[in-house]
């Protein structure tokens, strides 16, 4: 990766492709799924190893929770097996996790299983891992909005990002979607405002380091002016 470019702090995927990964190789979807989360395995220790300090992943949506029974079952497993086998692995790199979303919906095993995670690596601090799951940034501002009515508090900016899933965390300076589709799909909505997006037609299962620093170093070419002129423009 070219360092001498700008390396964003906080970086968002959208974890794109998984289907399409497996359709193409005549494998079914639960193939690409499987494959994705070996793909974010490495990402996540990449991430912690070349200086990004916030990673955020769409790992599930309230979208993908609609999906046929087997499917959601599949991912399901797959997310406790992704918290077993993984995570422990990640963890060992310094990194601290947290799981955004509504998580209500999960088994208690799998809840257990995140709620220690994220126990178990509240003082490491060299990469803040969050994975959403069950996650909408639609669903995360109504929630946040009813939070504020229920306390009967006026909010600003500032306050408001308080009662978000991402409280602590700043918005990400980068959001990379993989797959070939160019849109946000309902992931943070709020924390995006002022975020780059980059977007690349390879699948997630085929997204590895290769790529996430090509994601680095277009974002490193970028001049972010937040809505500001140019310097030396009038």
């Amino acid at each position: 990766m070219d360092t001498e470019g700008k390396i964003p702090s906080s970086v968002a995927i959208i974890m794109d492709g998984n289907g399409r990964w497996a359709k193409k190789r005549l494998l079914p979807r639960s193939a690409g799924h499987a494959a994705g989360m070996t793909a974010l395995r490495k990402i996540a220790i990449h991430a912690a190893t070349v200086g990004i300090k916030y990673l955020t992943v769409y790992a599930l949506s309230t979208e993908n929770m609609s999906r046929p029974k087997a499917e959601v079952d599949f991912l399901i497993d797959l997310l406790r097996r992704y918290f077993s086998d993984y995570i422990p692995e990640i963890k060992e790199y310094g990194a601290r996790i947290r799981v955004i979303g509504d998580v209500s919906v999960f088994p208690d095993d799998i809840r257990e299983l995140m709620e220690k995670a994220e126990r178990d690596t509240a003082t490491q601090n060299k990469l803040v891992f969050t994975i959403a799951v069950n996650y909408g940034g639609r669903d995360e501002i109504v929630r946040a909005v009813n939070r504020a009515v229920e306390d009967g508090e006026k909010v600003d900016e500032k306050s408001f990002s308080s009662l978000l899933d991402t409280e602590g965390l700043p918005d990400p300076d980068l959001v990379i979607r993989t797959g070939g589709e160019v849109r946000v799909s309902n992931f943070l909505l709020w924390q995006g405002a002022y975020s780059e997006y980059y977007f690349t037609d390879v699948y997630f299962p085929d997204f590895d380091e290769k790529e996430f620093d090509r994601a680095i170093e277009a974002y490193g070419r970028r001049d972010r002016r937040y809505g500001r002129l140019k310097k030396g423009d009038k």
